[in-house]
């Protein structure tokens, strides 16, 4: 990994640990829409394709009068936009790590399906931003994860090859976007992805946030 000049990571399940914060914007969108409340296990379920995905989906496991998707979404980003950092807390190393890895010289970035100004907002409050160079969101292109091209498109604005990058990611839309785009991947264990480590394909497989520095210096 020492030769990669650009390392692209996930945001929610990598970097943060922002569960909490979604799980009660679900349950107050729910509430707002007269449907019972989810789990904080069943959210953490639903996590990984961005807000839409995460709202049809909590929508289909509380059923209830039918309800817009629109009217459901809007219901979401009130709730989760007021508050996005109440319950979201930086990973342990993730600070640290960071800026080991930014002292080399490489060109750090988040790869994220969040909207961008709430994905900017995040990485302010949680004193995160000053690590990265870009951020590419939800809305930062006509397509998101896993479609590649949010990585391929990336790299053609920076010059720079497939061998140039690796991504960091914690799910399985990450694996599949860094494969489809022909990148290393480096998978953290520790997060939100949907079946066990063992099933998704990559190339480091690492418990902890700080475990990844000694993969690049």
């Amino acid at each position: 990994m020492t030769a990669k000049q650009l390392i692209l990571f996930d945001l929610d399940g990598t970097l943060i640990d922002s569960a909490g914060d979604l799980h009660d914007a679900v349950n107050r969108m729910l509430a707002a829409l007269d449907r019972a409340p989810l789990t904080l296990t069943q959210v953490i379920g639903m996590i990984g394709n961005g807000v839409p995905t995460l709202v049809k989906r909590a929508l289909a496991a509380s059923p209830g009068a039918p309800v817009e998707h629109e009217t459901a979404m809007i219901h979401f980003n009130r709730a989760y936009d007021a508050e996005p950092t109440r319950l979201t807390t930086v990973f342990p190393g993730v600070a640290t790590t960071l800026e080991l890895l930014a002292a080399t010289g490489r060109q750090l970035a988040v790869c994220t399906n969040k909207h961008e100004s709430s994905a900017r907002h995040i990485l302010g409050k949680l004193g995160l931003a000053q690590y990265f160079r870009h951020l590419i969101a939800g809305d930062s292109l006509p397509f998101r994860k896993p479609d590649p091209r949010v990585i391929t498109e990336t790299l053609s604005r920076l010059k720079l090859t497939t061998g140039d990058a690796v991504m960091v990611g914690d799910s399985e839309v990450d694996a599949a976007t860094a494969a489809a785009a022909g990148v290393d991947f480096i998978l953290m264990t520790y997060g939100y992805h949907h079946g066990p480590v063992e099933a998704i394909a990559a190339d480091h497989r690492l418990d902890r946030f700080a475990d990844l520095a000694p993969l690049f210096v």
